[in-house]
């Protein structure tokens, strides 16, 4: 994948696949000591001790739809080629944790992407389900919650309702060119 969000929208695919009601994602940058953290946390179905130790081989897959999982491979890789690091855990009955550590300025750093965009589709395909994102670059910060968001809307008003996602887009988009661009937000 040639972009970081492209990897956090297919780690966020499995999380659902997982059945997961929550899923938090968290993007933090911190230019001074030039790290990229990437984390998703679900409480999806969890895995037991062989497969969270079988999920980085891309010769394993719990998908019946394909014989390989290129995904949560790719992505340590990405990160460690970086000299960054790469983390996995989970329990059965709880969820997975899943963190990748990027050194920005390497070489081998491939872009972040469109992390806004990847959140919009990801809430608005899963009205179902609530998620947590949180973005972070040196002081400034950006987090949103679907679970305000139900509360200020009712019920009766889903995420996907057509004018909830287009403000739910422009929305995103301007919290993350403010983070990005360096405007007070």
């Amino acid at each position: 994948m040639r972009e970081l969000a492209l990897n956090v929208m297919d780690i966020a695919q499995n999380s659902i696949s997982a059945k997961a009601a929550l899923i938090r994602i968290s993007v933090e940058e911190d230019l001074e000591a030039d790290r990229l953290r990437i984390l998703v946390e679900d409480n999806g179905c969890g895995m037991t001790p062989e497969q969270v130790q079988s999920v980085v081989d891309p010769f394993y897959t719990t998908r019946t739809t394909r014989k390989v999982g290129m995904g949560i491979p790719l992505f340590k890789m990405e990160a460690e080629m970086t000299g960054g690091s790469f983390s996995i855990r989970s329990e059965k009955g709880k969820g997975t944790s899943l963190q990748a550590e990027f050194v920005p300025s390497h070489v081998d750093m491939i872009p972040l992407g469109d992390i806004g965009g990847v959140v919009h589709l990801l809430i608005t395909c899963n009205p179902d389900r609530d998620f947590v994102f949180l973005r972070k670059k040196g002081q400034r910060e950006f987090v949103l919650d679907t679970r305000e968001l139900r509360n200020l809307l009712g019920e009766e008003t889903p995420l996907n309702a057509p004018e909830v996602s287009q403000w739910l887009r422009d929305y995103l988009k301007e919290h993350m060119e403010d983070i990005e661009g360096g405007n007070e937000i």
